[in-house]
């Protein structure tokens, strides 16, 4: 793929007080290129309890590319399974989502499931959903 039709990616965990936050931004990190800038925010739940927030913006197409290479590590039925269900994953604003499992991130897999939230903005000319969903196509069949 020479040219990556997004125009950002989006990573997020919430490390919750019973985690460890370095593990969790160890397994943010298993997506992201080297040395990539993780923002971090702390909040306070409803019970007072602390919760961090680590995100990250990758906007450069040599980074996205990264995350996405990372990505393609899915098994083959998951990539398969996002393929068939981009309907629901592509938003009116040509936003494409889905979850990944952090605990399999945290032991360097890539998996579907929950923990890390991944949100592409998907470039489409005109900006509607099926456009969106057309490129979002082109990216899963390039991983």
């Amino acid at each position: 793929m020479s040219s990556v039709p997004l125009h950002y990616i989006d990573l997020r965990a919430f490390c919750y007080a019973t985690e460890d936050d370095r593990r969790v931004e160890s397994a943010l990190r298993t997506l992201l290129p080297e040395e990539f800038e993780l923002q971090r925010l702390e909040n306070e739940g409803h019970h007072g309890d602390r919760i961090l927030v680590f995100s990250a913006r990758v906007e450069n197409a040599d980074e996205m590319r990264v995350v996405l290479d990372r990505l393609g590590e899915l098994p083959a039925d998951q990539r398969q399974r996002l393929r068939s269900e981009l309907d629901e994953r592509v938003t009116d604003n040509t936003e494409l989502f889905l979850t990944l499992d952090k605990q399999a991130a945290f032991g360097g897999d890539v998996r579907l499931g929950d923990g890390i939230t991944v949100r592409a903005k998907v470039e489409a000319y005109p900006a509607t959903k099926d456009a969106a969903v057309e490129n979002a196509r082109d990216v899963l069949e390039s991983i």
